[in-house]
């Protein structure tokens, strides 16, 4: 339970089931049930060479993807139009701008039309919190952003040198 894993297109996959179910190339989309014949999944991923382990997709997880399909037609992201990587933030600079992280988001390029250009958000920025959750990496900004689209800003907090800046963000919608 709780493990991860990346998609093809790179984006991370979170809370997916590891388990040992005999699968085969074709079984994505089949259930996982417990002992009981109860739903805990729909089968994603094998890992061939890895002793036949297999990824399900927990069945809440499944029931709030196939809920925004009916209802948007789509799944709907938050997308702050950057690109980053993780950067580990100096101890010593850590300590002056009284942070917690030992990692930020580094912010490397922009989207031009994208949110945070608009807020003035630049490349070399390090990303450490949005609201009150502490960022570490590109996956955390994600996971904060799932369902955050348009709807209201969020606060994030930057290193920018040796300053720390909060800025506040609307999140637009992640391009398909």
């Amino acid at each position: 339970m709780g493990r991860t894993l990346r998609s093809q297109e790179g984006r991370l996959i979170e809370s997916v089931i590891q388990h040992t179910a005999p699968m085969n190339p074709g079984n994505s989309g089949g259930p996982l049930l417990d002992h009981l014949g109860h739903l805990v999944g729909i089968n994603t991923a094998i890992i061939a060479g890895a002793q036949g382990l297999g990824f399900a997709i927990p069945s809440d997880t499944a029931h709030w993807v196939l809920t925004q399909i009916m209802t948007e037609g789509r799944v709907r992201r938050g997308y702050l139009g950057i690109v980053g990587r993780t950067r580990p933030v100096p101890r010593r600079l850590a300590r002056y701008t009284g942070i917690p992280n030992r990692s930020a988001a580094e912010v490397v390029t922009l989207d031009p039309k994208g949110p945070a250009v608009r807020e003035n958000i630049r490349v070399g920025d390090l990303i450490v919190s949005i609201g009150e959750v502490a960022v570490s990496t590109m996956d955390d900004i994600q996971r904060v952003l799932v369902g955050a689209e348009g709807k209201k800003a969020v606060s994030l907090t930057l290193l920018r040198g040796s300053e720390k800046i909060p800025v506040s963000v609307v999140p637009g919608e992640a391009p398909p």
